[in-house]
């Protein structure tokens, strides 16, 4: 039978349940619609970012991805879910991958890095859907807005928590049992 090449621990899979819930619900809750392209403004990037700069590139990827494109389904997006997945997601493993443990400037060039992903990646998929000038319009009025303002919410309430609450850091890390 096939490894997967870490484990899930019950912790781990909740802690995935939770923050792609939350991201859904963030994508859900503000929802500013953009006509051109029929895509909307909303706070999805604060739960990526929170996701990767708190718990790692491999949470970032998993929750930003399945919490956007759960959001998209129930929000009457469904065509956009798979992009939204692979979009979201990897814009939480490169934000994870540059700004996980790496203190504030590790976290702005993951937000930077995070940013290029989200809109050069929206950009590409509305290019062939819309065409270039809806595309790029979306890009500089709604993704380039959005993920600014997602990226300064997300490192402000890592940081808050990581203040409030030291031992966030451990949920990422899942104890390892030793047998016998």
């Amino acid at each position: 039978m096939a490894r997967l090449p870490f484990e899930l621990h019950p912790r781990t899979v909740a802690l995935i349940a939770v923050l792609s819930a939350v991201t859904a619900v963030l994508t859900l809750a503000v929802r500013i619609p953009f006509a051109p392209t029929r895509g909307y403004f909303t706070l999805a990037d604060v739960g990526v970012y929170f996701a990767a700069f708190a718990f790692g590139p491999a949470m970032g990827f998993i929750t930003g991805g399945l919490g956007t494109g759960l959001a998209d389904v129930l929000g009457g997006y469904a065509h956009f879910a798979v992009w939204s997945f692979l979009i979201h997601g990897f814009q939480g493993l490169v934000a994870g991958v540059l700004g996980w443990r790496r203190g504030p400037l590790g976290m702005a060039l993951g937000w930077l890095a995070g940013l290029v992903v989200m809109v050069g990646g929206y950009f590409i998929v509305e290019y062939f859907l819309y065409g270039f000038g809806p595309a790029l319009a979306e890009a500089l009025t709604i993704n380039l807005p959005q993920v600014a303002i997602g990226g300064i919410v997300g490192v402000l309430l890592v940081q808050a928590v990581q203040r409030a609450y030291p031992p966030i850091t451990l949920l990422a890390q899942p104890r390892r049992w030793r047998e016998g």
